[in-house]
């Protein structure tokens, strides 16, 4: 397998200014969903085969509101509607994989804080089964951790890609370990997973949203990059990074998309008009792929995109 190389930290200044000046991506698409009322569905997932249909998890909640549920939608007449008897989960921010052949979904449980009195605290929670069905949940991670994620690895192990914040993680920083077995997926194997080095400064955070196991065996990583304007603003980004499973190393960051790439649509309040958060990417046969993202936390759209994870794979061919 190929030993990844890594060059210094960027910023998101940096990313910005590397990915404006290449091509850019086109054929921007909104997602119509139907069937919730006046609630906005966001932060999707990519769409995924359950019982011969392809699905698509999505966060619906109401504009000033973020208690929100998941929401299983299925494509009839170029719209998608919710799955008739599919189970809804009170989750923000689904995700998908498969492991073991199950599927495993998870998303994030918001909850009273225990201390702050009028906040929120959230966790990750995963369930896992045959079928959307059939989910059971079978995994909490720890308080105030969101963006964990897991894949199945070419040797059979587990992935398992964290995101601790506060005093190991500051506002937001990646982690990697790997398990046997999604029974060994417990709160301190989460909490003491190694952080991956140099990837963010101090001042902005980042988080990965899927993962995908690449023809050399790679991670190919799909992620978000943000950070806080002079005026309290948000900005994020999506990007991509590819991680050696045995080794944890790491390529650079890049950035693959920008909120002006996409169509123009409301936002959920003034400070997220620059929020793009990578739901899913779909890789296609001809070199091409499609990025499916949550938009100024209000809408969903999808974008068409060069295939970012190709590189990763060349690049061990030509070695």
């Amino acid at each position: 397998m190929r030993r990844l190389t890594k060059g210094d930290v960027k910023t998101c200044e940096a990313l910005l200014e590397e990915f404006t000046s290449q091509a850019q991506p086109r054929q921007a698409e909104k997602i119509v969903f139907t069937g919730i009322g006046e609630n906005d569905v966001y932060n999707i997932t990519a769409p995924f085969a359950d019982e011969g249909e392809l699905v698509i998890a999505g966060r619906v909640e109401s504009r000033d509101s973020e208690h929100s549920n998941v929401y299983f939608f299925v494509q009839r007449n170029g719209e998608w509607i919710p799955r008739e008897n599919a189970p809804v989960l009170e989750l923000q921010d689904p995700f998908f994989t498969r492991v073991k052949g199950e599927l495993v979904l998870g998303g994030v449980q918001i909850f009273p804080h225990p201390t702050t009195e009028g906040a929120l605290g959230w966790r990750t929670v995963f369930y896992k089964g045959a079928s959307i069905s059939d989910l059971k949940e079978f995994a909490k991670g720890p308080d105030g951790m969101k963006d964990l994620r897991l894949v199945e690895l070419a040797d059979g192990g587990i992935g398992v890609f964290t995101r601790p914040q506060g005093e190991k993680g500051g506002r937001g920083k990646i982690g990697y370990t790997r398990i046997a077995s999604l029974e060994e997926l417990t709160i301190d194997i989460i909490n003491e997973a190694p952080l991956l080095e140099g990837q963010f400064i101090e001042e902005q955070w980042g988080g990965a949203n899927e993962l995908h196991v690449l023809s050399n065996d790679l991670i190919g990583v799909l992620g978000h990059i943000a950070s806080f304007d002079t005026e309290g603003n948000r900005h994020y980004y999506p990007m991509i990074f590819a991680l050696n499973p045995e080794t944890a190393d790491i390529s650079d960051i890049q950035l693959i998309a920008v909120r002006s790439n996409f169509l123009p649509g409301p936002s959920k309040r003034p400070d997220l008009i620059d929020v793009v958060f990578s739901g899913g990417l779909v890789r296609k046969p001809d070199g091409m792929a499609e990025l499916y993202a949550g938009i100024s936390d209000a809408e969903a759209q999808k974008i068409t995109i060069e295939d970012p994870f190709l590189q990763y794979e060349q690049a061990t061919k030509n070695n």
